[in-house]
């Protein structure tokens, strides 16, 4: 039966050694530099978090769960208030991506890893009372699990499917999986029972379900892991397989992808740190504007028209003519590259739901024309600004901020997480939390630094 139905074994061993490397793997294996990247990625996650704990629509997610659930043990991001550890991690996973603040995977794959994995292990850590240096080998993991199967599925993101939905929920499900010391084969079926569960359209960019998407992810990657503990199985061959994942949701598959170099090529340390809280393909363009203005100092009101050189994916996913919420925003390239200009800055602020109708704003959107460059990278971008004056400012950016080839200092993130903080009701000083995320590796219980991050 199991020929029919095209399952039978293809004894690759790839998800059975995938899932054998993160079960042995110890925090003592980890490069220094490694270690250090978890510390960068865990405060600008947080901050992320911190900043969408007070938004109205987060609350009305709080309201729902808290009415179905009596559970505690696990915190809930700037709230007074516990839940169990499925309900915290749905909850903050969505705040860490409600504003498209959060870090960005982009070698290979598109994902924010972190809104998933860390909601997952923060909240599932704190109710099973692991350590610093646990959260920080999970977190490591999650990063490994979630971009290498990605890369095993290249047209994944083709298809139509929100890769934070899916793969965040493998992210999830493996960095659970360490959290609870499972062992290789409890480790391989909670990669498959995350697996089976993911999910997530990109047809909902620009609502509140693309964050709900990174939510679920974390919430149903810590049920795998307890049901792979629980005896819970799986196919060993989840990756793979016939009707593993890289078939069932990419054309084609690069299966080499999933365990080559493992222990030496650390996904981490490829990272994306996010300047401006919009989809990260247009970070280029957005730094390309703001360097337009700030060198020229003309009016935009005096510009005539925009060319913006830019690579073909970025007007696919965000191309929103004329968005008319704040969320719909974060997906137009012509508001992005607008702000840009006018603000000299594409932070929380200009993707509100008044700066989306903005009258300076939407003047400025009708001149930007995308032109699409196939030979062009996704982190590179290429403007044109003319002016009523006959002046032409040309700008070019070979690598967007914050990404591998041009990334941002620690400083910034720990700026940017102030600015985050600013302002939200904490029961300690936003300070604290920075300092307590450095010395992570000293800290003996992770629920010491989830008390910080409560609301009063």
């Amino acid at each position: 039966m199991a020929v029919e139905y095209g399952v039978a074994p293809l004894e690759l061993g790839l998800t059975r050694e995938f899932s054998e490397f993160c079960s042995n793997l110890k925090f003592d294996d980890l490069p220094r530099e490694v270690i250090e990247e978890a510390k960068r990625g865990i405060l600008d996650w947080l901050g992320c978090a911190i900043a969408a704990s007070d938004n109205p629509r987060i609350g009305a997610l709080i309201k729902t769960l808290t009415e179905f659930s009596s559970n505690s043990g696990a915190t809930v991001i700037g709230q007074q208030g516990e839940l169990g550890p499925l309900e915290a991690a749905l909850i903050n996973g969505q705040m860490g991506h409600f504003y498209d603040y959060d870090d960005t995977h982009m070698g290979g794959v598109v994902l924010h890893t972190s809104s998933p994995v860390l909601a997952a292990i923060l909240s599932l850590g704190e109710n099973k009372r692991k350590t610093g240096k646990d959260i920080m080998l999970a977190y490591v993991l999650g990063f490994e699990a979630g971009v290498r199967v990605g890369q095993t599925a290249p047209s994944h993101h083709d298809g139509g499917w929100h890769l934070t939905g899916t793969l965040g929920t493998l992210g999830a499900g493996v960095a659970s999986a360490s959290i609870l010391k499972l062992d290789p084969e409890k480790t391989t079926f909670a990669l498959g029972l995350s697996a089976t569960q993911a999910a997530g359209m990109q047809q909902n960019r620009g609502t509140m379900s693309k964050s709900f998407h990174a939510g679920r992810a974390a919430s149903n990657g810590i049920l795998a892991a307890l049901m792979a503990t629980s005896g819970y199985d799986s196919s060993d061959e989840i990756v793979e397989g016939r009707r593993g994942f890289s078939k069932i949701y990419s054309k084609n598959q690069n299966y080499d992808f999933l365990t080559k170099n493992l222990g030496s090529d650390w996904i981490i340390l490829t990272n994306g740190y996010k300047p401006y809280a919009c989809g990260i393909v247009q970070h280029p363009l957005i730094d390309a504007m703001i360097t337009a203005s700030k060198n020229t100092n003309i009016p935009h009101d005096e510009i005539e028209a925009v060319d913006a050189l830019i690579h073909p994916h970025t007007i696919t996913i965000t191309g929103v003519e004329d968005p008319q919420t704040g969320l719909k925003s974060k997906f137009s390239l012509k508001h992005s590259a607008a702000v840009g200009y006018i603000d000299r800055h594409a932070g929380l602020s200009q993707y509100s739901d008044a700066r989306a109708v903005a009258r300076d704003v939407v003047s400025l959107r009708q001149k930007i024309n995308p032109v699409p460059k196939d030979d062009f990278r996704k982190d590179q971008c290429e403007v044109r600004v003319k002016y009523q004056n006959g002046n032409i400012e040309t700008v070019k950016v070979d690598h967007a901020l914050g990404t591998t080839k041009n990334p941002v200092s620690s400083d910034f993130l720990v700026d940017k997480f102030l600015a985050n903080a600013d302002g939200k009701s904490l029961r300690s000083k936003p300070k604290a939390i920075v300092e307590a995320i450095w010395n992570l590796e000293d800290l003996p219980d992770i629920a010491k630094l989830m008390s910080l991050t409560k609301g009063t």
